[in-house]
């Protein structure tokens, strides 16, 4: 309880209380009550920036849990030549540290010194700039998934193999073919993972910090400053002096993402039942 305390509510509990005041010229810091939340309410960068994590969880969450459980279910089904290879293949990104994937893939995004400008000179072609404006949310999406569809795939495996064969046995009895046996047995049977799965994708998602961080460097005309919730907060903080301000975006996306997450948790108890 001690440990508790001291690492996960004495943090919020400071968060909460820097969000309570405004640093000003003359006289420090003052009570402000909630006059910093309404701020935030009606600050046009900060829900720009909620908008798009919002579409970039929409669009890249679905594509990434569905690559691992297709990736599971293959690895699963016993007809996967060399799965011991892929599982430990496919997961082995995951185990790159997230820096090190974003200058990695943000290298190879480079039209001047990168891959895509390598074939662009070896082809004579002209691709698009992953980095630009209209693609670089496309290009940390693809990051990410690259990076996680490992972790979902063996959260979902090993759900896989927590079934029990006696169903797989009674499928086969009953003349169900695989696709049966997946939508009827293997689905429904993993779903509390899906659920764990999406939830985490969910946290993620809002968390967004590492890759376009990384990123702002090689595309600063794409990457701002509120680029996302969570680049904007270290931006008014360490760059801006405003950690009152700061504390108070953090403490709204919080409330955001756990509330989502909470909605979806139900859901998929419901389901479950």
């Amino acid at each position: 309880m001690a440990v508790f305390t001291l690492v996960f509510l004495a943090p919020i509990a400071y968060s909460i209380y820097l969000s309570l005041f405004r640093k000003q010229l003359v006289g420090g810091n003052a009570f402000v009550g909630l006059d910093n939340y309404q701020r935030a309410f009606t600050d046009p960068q900060f829900w720009e920036s909620v908008g798009r994590v919002g579409a970039f969880l929409v669009v890249q969450v679905p594509i990434m849990l569905g690559l691992a459980l297709l990736v599971a279910l293959a690895i699963d089904s016993g007809r996967l030549y060399g799965k011991s290879f892929f599982r430990i293949s496919i997961f082995l990104p995951y185990a790159v540290p997230a820096v090190v994937a974003a200058l990695m893939w943000g290298f190879m995004y480079g039209t001047r010194f990168g891959l895509v400008g390598n074939i662009n000179e070896i082809f004579g072609i002209s691709l698009p700039n992953p980095l630009s404006p209209d693609l670089v949310l496309i290009s940390i999406g693809n990051i990410v998934t690259w990076s996680f569809v490992g972790y979902n795939m063996l959260i979902f495996y090993s759900s896989l193999r927590t079934i029990p064969t006696s169903l797989y046995e009674a499928a086969e009895l009953d003349g169900a073919n695989q696709w049966q046996v997946i939508r009827s047995i293997k689905i429904p049977a993993i779903r509390g993972g899906l659920v764990i799965a999406t939830i985490f994708s969910i946290i993620g998602s809002f968390q967004l910090f590492n890759e376009p961080s990384i990123l702002q460097s090689l595309a600063p005309n794409a990457i701002t400053t509120y680029f996302t919730p969570n680049l904007y907060a270290y931006s008014l903080s360490f760059s801006g002096q405003q950690y009152n301000y700061s504390a108070t975006i953090a403490i709204i996306m919080g409330l955001i993402t756990m509330v989502i997450a909470y909605v979806v948790q139900l859901r998929g108890m419901r389901k479950e039942a």
